[in-house]
């Protein structure tokens, strides 16, 4: 049996990650579909939908999948045009929930992913999965000319939020503080730090080494 699922749409950080797995043998391939495909045209015209499709017919024909072999595809909108592709092509297929093995092993492909972008293990174990919008928000913010281009640039929320005015000032901090640089991801024992703050649906205040 194949499963296909998707890891990461959900995430304003980092492509999409798309797997394909044969059950009986632990065969397992993803790729990333590209930020390239979220900025607001290609997201507007839905070009992410054509590529999860192609990555996925692509690894079928690569594991040399028939059309009597049983495909279990996540029944999610990211699988849309891959879904009429074996419907047209007589594809013995169905759309369920993708459970394990191939569950987590997608899920850990993106988390794996997301820290090579510089997502800190403490930070991804905040903001839990799948990733929580403002809290990643916060994440670029504290490095944002840097940071802005691991967006999905074409989602609304990041329209809206992506742009905001932000203010930075530095402060003393004592030793007691549980206070971890958003930068760097490592605590900030003492100061000075610097603050930056911006207002999204509420107020957001993220700490940063001075030295970073």
């Amino acid at each position: 049996m194949i499963q296909i699922d998707d890891a990461g749409s959900g995430s304003l950080i980092g492509g999409t990650c798309i797997g394909v797995m044969r059950v009986e043998t632990n065969e397992y391939h993803y790729d990333i579909i590209p930020l390239t495909y979220y900025t607001e045209y290609n997201f507007s015209k839905k070009l992410y939908l054509h590529k999860a499709a192609e990555i996925s017919i692509g690894f079928l024909d690569q594991m040399k999948v028939d059309k009597n072999e049983e495909i279990h595809v996540c029944r999610g909108y990211m699988f849309d045009y891959l879904r009429e592709y074996l419907k047209t092509n007589g594809y013995n297929y169905k759309s369920t929930k993708i459970l394990n093995p191939l569950q987590d092993r997608i899920e850990n492909t993106f988390e794996n992913y997301a820290l090579s972008l510089g997502l800190s293990k403490r930070f991804l174990s905040y903001t839990k999965y799948p990733f929580h919008f403002h809290r990643l928000l916060k994440w670029v913010y504290a490095d944002y000319d840097n940071r802005r281009k691991l967006c999905k640039t074409g989602w609304k929320s990041f329209i809206k939020y992506g742009s905001l005015r932000f203010d930075e000032s530095y402060s003393e901090i004592t030793k007691n503080k549980n206070i971890f640089c958003l930068k760097c991801g490592e605590k900030i024992d003492n100061g000075p730090v610097k603050i930056i703050k911006f207002k999204s649906n509420f107020l957001n205040v993220i700490y940063v080494h001075v030295k970073c």
